[in-house]
């Protein structure tokens, strides 16, 4: 009988365990998760370019894919739900290559840049927030690189093969462009192969980055003068206002953040070495050399690492917030105080697979959003997306 009477007790409380672990807590499930998108087209390669979050607390993805018809990446839009669930996916027509980030915003639409295959136009591609085309506009403008928002209107990067210049132009939302200054990356093929590389992808890929700092200038980091550089400018004058000179191709900035006063957090690259440095004081009106920074060294990151950095606000504290992948494969997250520069802790993402970072964001309940490319079974290329909460995160920095 007590045998009889044990064993139902058991049942009852397996029974109420399975019921509690079949019902989970849907805030805590949105607050934090980890979500790779898999298909079964295994000889294909799936990548992120960038990520929003959508109003509906879901995730917009732009991606690249790999195409046989060209040596360009092929467009991929894809979206998620506020659990990380896979939505829907389209592989955009083929003559759609090489989309750039930012990912864009204007009167309720998403925008983003791309060129055709077929004669290289960049194009302005307006998507609603489920990641449907609603329009495509023709830019005056070829080899698009790199995008940024300002207010209402955008900002463009982009390389003149024609001429051999990089290009940073201000573009409506409608495709016009207001206005647009070029500047000569020097004479010869050793300057332009590098370049050409980069949209073909058998070369290294730069961190173009074009944006505006808090004084009103504008800059962008790309090739000028033989040498890939952040360059100042007012879109005005015939020479740029300023010059931060990296080391051809070897050295230079891998992203940029513009603070107050003169003040940028950045990341540097020389000769295969990273550098991050949340509080580089860098005169916008002089030429100037970024292996002169004194940055922090990371050997932990891959060489030449694609580098990412957030402000971030947890609870009412504010960090700089640095991402990048490790030579274990690992996303890296490193913080700063923003107020004493300090570094206050760090934090990884990942295991099993290879992930690397491509965007992240911070999210409207004050938690992060870090979109990456993980290799499934070690070698196919597949979208991933970790969500992490403001408490989350307040547990690994000080």
């Amino acid at each position: 009988m007590l045998r009889k009477l044990n064993l139902i007790l058991f049942i009852l409380g397996t029974m109420a365990w399975s019921h509690c672990a079949n019902h989970s807590d849907p805030a805590a499930d949105k607050s934090n998760f980890t979500k790779i998108f898999d298909n079964n087209q295994f000889n294909a390669s799936y990548y992120p370019v960038d990520m929003v979050q959508t109003p509906d607390g879901g995730y917009l993805i732009l991606g690249g894919r790999s195409l046989t018809s060209s040596s360009f990446s092929g467009t991929y839009i894809m979206s998620a739900d506020a659990f990380g669930n896979f939505v829907a996916a389209q592989e955009v027509d083929e003559n759609l290559v090489d989309p750039i980030g930012n990912i864009l915003s204007a009167n309720g639409k998403y925008y983003f840049f791309c060129m055709t295959a077929v004669g290289l136009q960049t194009q302005l591609v307006e998507m609603d927030a489920t990641g449907a085309i609603t329009n495509q506009l023709n830019v005056a403008a070829s080899y698009p690189a790199a995008a940024a928002q300002e207010g209402n209107n955008f900002l463009l990067l982009s390389y003149d093969n024609t001429n051999k210049l990089s290009v940073v132009s201000k573009v409506s939302p409608d495709g016009n462009i207001i206005q647009s200054k070029g500047y000569a990356i020097g004479a010869g093929n050793d300057v332009e192969s590098p370049i050409i590389a980069h949209f073909v992808h058998t070369g290294r890929q730069f961190p173009f980055q074009v944006g505006k700092n808090s004084g009103g200038q504008y800059f962008f980091n790309g090739f000028y003068n033989y040498t890939f550089s952040l360059v100042f400018t007012d879109l005005a004058a015939k020479d740029p206002l300023g010059v931060v000179q990296g080391q051809q191709s070897n050295g230079g900035m891998s992203a940029v953040l513009p603070l107050d006063g003169g003040i940028y957090a950045v990341a540097t690259f020389n000769f295969n070495d990273n550098y991050l440095l949340p509080s580089a004081a860098i005169n916008s009106n002089a030429v100037s050399s970024a292996s002169d920074l004194n940055g922090n060294s990371f050997p932990e990151l891959v060489s030449n690492a694609k580098v990412k950095i957030v402000p971030v606000t947890l609870d009412t504290k504010n960090y700089i917030l640095y991402g990048s992948t490790t030579k274990s494969k690992q996303i890296a997250l490193y913080a700063y105080d923003k107020t004493t520069f300090k570094f206050s802790g760090s934090k990884y993402l990942g295991f099993s697979n290879p992930f690397e970072i491509a965007s992240m964001t911070t999210t409207a309940d004050g938690g992060l959003a870090v979109c990456g490319t993980t290799y499934v079974a070690g070698r196919f290329p597949r979208i991933c997306l970790f969500k992490i909460s403001s408490g989350n995160l307040q547990n690994s920095f000080h």
